[in-house]
C-alpha cells in the first residue's frame, strides 16, 4: 500500500517516475494566466495568517465549505481567522476525492513542509505552525515565494482602462524575481447589455484620452490601450464568453446599437452579439498585429444565485458550466477571420468537456503562419482542472492534435499558494505519457519523452508568448 501523496503520488509507472522527477520537476513556471492582484506582488505582500492566504478570495473553497453546511460567516464573512481555518479544516474531512483535498495537502507539503493530513484534530497545530512560518520565513513572502517555486513569469488580468500603476512599479524596481506581465481583459468593453456599460465606456474613454461618441472611437481606444500594454509587456488577451459571437452586421448598424445602449435604451440578444462580434473582430485584428495572443475561455455561466451575488458581488462561489451549442459559433468567427488573415495566436478554453472535440477539430483549421502550436486546446479550466479533466483534455489534445506542442497548465488563481498545481499537472501529464510508454504504445525513450514533458511544463509557453 503506497504512503498518502508520497514522493511518487499520481505516478504508476517507472517512466512516469522518471518523466517526472529528471524532466519536469525542476521546470520554471510561466504561470501565462492567473488573476493575482498586482499591488501585492509590487509591495511584496506577506500573509500574517493561513486563512488570509488559503480563504482570503479563493471561491472554489468557498463553494465546498457551503456545501458542508459552514454559516457564510466562517466562508466570506467576519469571523474569526482560527475559526474560519477550523471550517476549512473540518470541510477537508468531507472532501476526498475532490481536487480541493490534494491541492490543499500539496501546499502545506511544498509552502510549509507540513505533511500531516489536515483534520479538526491537529488543525490548531497546522495553524499555528503555517502562521508562525508566515511570520518569519523569508520565502513566504510574495517575491520568496515566486523564487521557491521557479517562477519565470505571471500573466496577472488587466482592464484596458487600468493605468498599470503596479506593474510601472515592478518593472522599475526590479525586485520581483519573476516577470509581470498584464494581460488585456476587454470584457466590460464587450458586455453592452450590462448596466455599467455606458460608465465603463466613459472611463475607456478617459483613460485613452478619446472622446467616445461611436462604435469606430471605441475600437480606436482599444487599439491605443492594447499598443499601451504592449508597450508593458503584454503578451495575452483574455475574453469570458458563454459562446462565441457570430452576428456579422455592418459599422452603421452596430453604431446604432451603440448609439441606442448609450442612450440608456435595453438592447436585444442579437443586438448584443452583433456589438461583440463586431468588436471581437477588431480586437483579433488587433491581436494579429502585434502578436499577443488571444485567450477565449468559454462555457461558464455566471452569478447564478441573485441574493448572494447581490450581497457578495460577481466570482464568489456562484459560477456553473453552460451546455448551449458552441462549435458552430466559432467555426462562423473565425471563418471571417480566417478571410483576411487576421487569426491570431489563440488558445481556446471551454468551461464544458463536451467541447473539447469541437475545439480540437476546429484547431487544426487555423493553424499555420510558421507558429508551433498557434491554435492551441487549453488546460483544463476551472471546474474541470482535477485528474480526470487533465487526463481527459491531454488526451484529446493527443488524439486530434500535436501534444508536444501544448503550452501546458496555467493556475488562473488568485491565490499565491497556487504554484503547487502546476506540480499536480505535471505528475499527472508524466503519468499519462509514461503509461503510454510502459504500455508500448509510445517508444521507452527517455530522451524523447523527457523533452515533451519539460517542453510543455515550460518551454512552450516561453516560446509561444515570447517568441
Amino acid at each position: 500500500m503506497k504512503e498518502f501523496m508520497d514522493k511518487d503520488f499520481l505516478l504508476e509507472s517507472g517512466m512516469a517516475k522518471k518523466l517526472f522527477h529528471d524532466h519536469a520537476a525542476d521546470m520554471p513556471i510561466f504561470d501565462y494566466h492567473c488573476h493575482l492582484i498586482p499591488e501585492q506582488i509590487a509591495t511584496d505582500k506577506r500573509f500574517t495568517t493561513i486563512t488570509d492566504a488559503w480563504l482570503g478570495g479563493d471561491h472554489y473553497k468557498w463553494r465546498q465549505m457551503r456545501t458542508c453546511g459552514f454559516d457564510e460567516k466562517l466562508v466570506t464573512g467576519d469571523a474569526d481567522p482560527f475559526d474560519k481555518f477550523m471550517a476549512w479544516a473540518e470541510t477537508m474531512e468531507n472532501l476526498i476525492g475532490n481536487p480541493l483535498y490534494h491541492w490543499t495537502h500539496l501546499e502545506l507539503q511544498r509552502y510549509f513542509g507540513i505533511y500531516d493530513v489536515l483534520n479538526r484534530k491537529n488543525a490548531k497545530k497546522i495553524y499555528d505552525e503555517a502562521n508562525e512560518q508566515f511570520k518569519n520565513n523569508p520565502e513566504l513572502s510574495v517575491f520568496g515565494i515566486m523564487k521557491k517555486f521557479k517562477v519565470y513569469a505571471v500573466g496577472t488580468t488587466d482592464d484596458p482602462a487600468d493605468d498599470l500603476k503596479y506593474h510601472k512599479i515592478i518593472r522599475d524596481e526590479g525586485k520581483c524575481p519573476a516577470k509581470v506581465i498584464p494581460s488585456y481583459r476587454p470584457d466590460k468593453a464587450l458586455n453592452i447589455e450590462k448596466p455599467d456599460f455606458a460608465e465603463y465606456i466613459a472611463k475607456l474613454g478617459a483613460a485613452a484620452g478619446i472622446a467616445i461618441k461611436k462604435t469606430a472611437d471605441v475600437v480606436e481606444a482599444l487599439e491605443k490601450r492594447l499598443a499601451f500594454f504592449v508597450e508593458m509587456g503584454c503578451r495575452a488577451s483574455d475574453h469570458a464568453l458563454m459562446t462565441c459571437p457570430h452576428t456579422f452586421w455592418s459599422e452603421e448598424c452596430v453604431n446604432k446599437v451603440f448609439e441606442k445602449r448609450m442612450g440608456g435604451e435595453e438592447v436585444t440578444k442579437e443586438e448584443s452579439d452583433a456589438w461583440r462580434t463586431y468588436i471581437l473582430t477588431a480586437l483579433a485584428r488587433a491581436y494579429k498585429k502585434n502578436n499577443v495572443a488571444m485567450q477565449l475561455h468559454f462555457a461558464a455561466i455566471r452569478d447564478n444565485n441573485l441574493t448572494m451575488y447581490k450581497l457578495l458581488g460577481p466570482d464568489t462561489g456562484y459560477d456553473a458550466s453552460y451546455d448551449e451549442n458552441l462549435a458552430y459559433g466559432v467555426a462562423e468567427f473565425f471563418k471571417a477571420l480566417s478571410a483576411e488573415n487576421s487569426v491570431p495566436k489563440t488558445i481556446f478554453y471551454s468551461l464544458n468537456p463536451k467541447d473539447y472535440y469541437s475545439l480540437g477539430t476546429l484547431m487544426g483549421c487555423y493553424q499555420g503562419d510558421g507558429i508551433k502550436g498557434k491554435i492551441q486546446l487549453g488546460s483544463a479550466w476551472w471546474f474541470c482542472d482535477h485528474r480526470d479533466g487533465m487526463e481527459e483534455q491531454i488526451k484529446v489534445l493527443a488524439n486530434l492534435g500535436c501534444l508536444p506542442a501544448f503550452v501546458g497548465m496555467l493556475t488562473d488563481s488568485r491565490s499565491f499558494l497556487s504554484y503547487s498545481r502546476h506540480e499536480y499537472f505535471r505528475r499527472i501529464l508524466c503519468n499519462v505519457i509514461g503509461g503510454w510508454a510502459d504500455n508500448g504504445e509510445v517508444p521507452n525513450d527517455e530522451e524523447m519523452l523527457g523533452k515533451i514533458v519539460s517542453d510543455i511544463s515550460f518551454n512552450n509557453a516561453q516560446k509561444y508568448f515570447e517568441g
